[in-house]
């Protein structure tokens, strides 16, 4: 799939026996930058506490900051002061990067101040779907410009006018849950609240959704969600709220993953009991594949079979709703004993990378055995052997080479710095796992 020279290949290490660690990692991105939007349109000032500190969160605190916010990320505690009802100098411009949170939930903050706001990205960006979220504003009261690039996607210009007439909207979310959120998470905040409803194939990712509506509801906004493929935001204010950002579970997954591949144990520490992240289906996808799972007042255990990746077994799963676990796992099967099925996600092509394609790619040309389909990958048993993982500018993707790397000797991984979207210094914590010493 790539054809371009790797940037900076890195070799992954690799394990040499059972690995046993436990380790703290950074906060939700989702959490964060959800917290972050309903801060600056809050009545009040917020506190995000342990906030990620990632390219992601930045890009959304400048966003936010760039409409009229301030966002100070001086510590580890960022304080929020909400929108002040226009845009600093009348004009704006919001660097989205490759985050879709900021691409997607910041147009409609943008519609709700006085002043022009552009909107452009990374170069993947502009392939990204937003031409739902941009029709659905347009048909609530927001002017968008997009004659500058492709219309329904990046580039594009919205001209606040400081209110937002709002109500009911029908969009197609079939590729993305984001676009639901985006609308709900500002919906309060229009005249007539934001009536939502869903006309497609199932919208992926619903956990994502739920986590909106139950940060919405924390901060005193009335959701219906009673009816199916409908979601319903009464207008009214956002009440300030301090929030405690839980760990990043999808972060989690690689490092899980190492207990499953050295037959060693890793806890992650501060595992929720109950959460509306999209990881904590990790517990069950690696309990399924032969792993031991255990939720205690440490955190999250996972003690891998006795053999390590021989003893693991194969996965026959639909990942509809936890698609960003997909290429952690569909690495996990490569290195697993049985055959795979992973179904449910075809909706991952539309992510940094066309991930279905990059997972075949990447993993074949290591040796394993992929069929890419529609909207999953099959794949069998082989003997893999080291080379150059491409990441296509994609943590997740990074992910799955530092997975590979870890059972199989002379794997490069791409671009590994990749991995700063969500967590920061990736690589040397990666690698300090393996050495002499605790975590």
């Amino acid at each position: 799939m790539s054809s371009s020279a790797p940037i900076d290949p890195w070799p992954a290490p690799t394990v040499t026996g059972p690995l046993h660690a436990a380790v703290a990692l950074p906060g939700s991105k989702s959490l964060t930058n959800r917290a972050l939007i309903l801060a600056a349109l809050a009545d009040g000032p917020s506190v995000v506490r342990r906030a990620l500190r990632s390219r992601d969160t930045l890009l959304m605190a400048q966003a936010l900051t760039s409409v009229g916010a301030s966002v100070d990320t001086s510590g580890e505690d960022w304080v929020v002061t909400p929108l002040d009802g226009s845009v600093p100098g009348d004009h704006a411009a919001v660097d989205c990067g490759l985050a879709g949170t900021v691409m997607r939930f910041v147009p409609p903050v943008a519609g709700l101040v006085r002043g022009e706001v552009a909107f452009d990205g990374d170069a993947h960006m502009r392939n990204r779907p937003v031409g739902e979220v941009l029709s659905a504003l347009s048909a609530l009261g927001i002017s968008i410009d997009s004659s500058v690039g492709t219309p329904g996607a990046l580039p594009f210009t919205i001209a606040g006018t400081g209110t937002v007439p709002g109500g009911t909207v029908v969009i197609d979310a079939s590729a993305s849950s984001q676009f639901v959120s985006a609308l709900l998470l500002a919906g309060a905040r229009f005249d007539a609240g934001v009536d939502v409803r869903h006309d497609g194939k199932p919208i992926p990712s619903l956990p994502h959704i739920e986590m909106t509506i139950a940060m919405l509801r924390d901060r005193g906004v009335a959701v219906d969600d009673s009816d199916a493929n409908r979601w319903a935001v009464a207008p009214g204010p956002i009440a300030a709220h301090d929030e405690a950002i839980e760990p990043d579970l999808s972060n989690a997954a690689p490092f899980l993953a190492l207990a499953a591949v050295s037959g060693g144990a890793v806890t992650v520490r501060d595992w929720p009991r109950s959460t509306t992240q999209a990881g904590d289906a990790l517990r069950d996808l690696l309990a399924r594949m032969g792993c031991h799972v255990g939720l205690g007042d440490d955190g999250l255990t996972v003690t891998g079979p006795a053999d390590g990746h021989h003893g693991l077994l194969g996965l026959e799963a639909d990942l509809h709703d936890v698609g960003e676990l997909a290429p952690a796992i569909a690495a996990l099967c490569a290195l697993a004993s049985t055959p795979s099925h992973l179904t449910g996600i075809a909706h991952i092509r539309g992510h940094e990378t066309d991930r279905l394609a990059a997972l075949a790619a990447e993993l074949g040309a290591l040796g394993a055995a992929v069929v890419e389909h529609p909207d999953g990958l099959s794949i069998k048993p082989a003997p893999l052997s080291g080379g150059v993982f491409h990441t296509y500018a994609d943590h997740r993707m990074a992910h799955a080479g530092v997975i590979i790397g870890a059972a199989v000797p002379g794997v490069l991984v791409e671009n590994v710095s990749t991995t700063s979207k969500t967590f920061p210094d990736f690589a040397a914590f990666w690698s300090g796992l393996f050495s002499p010493g605790p975590v």
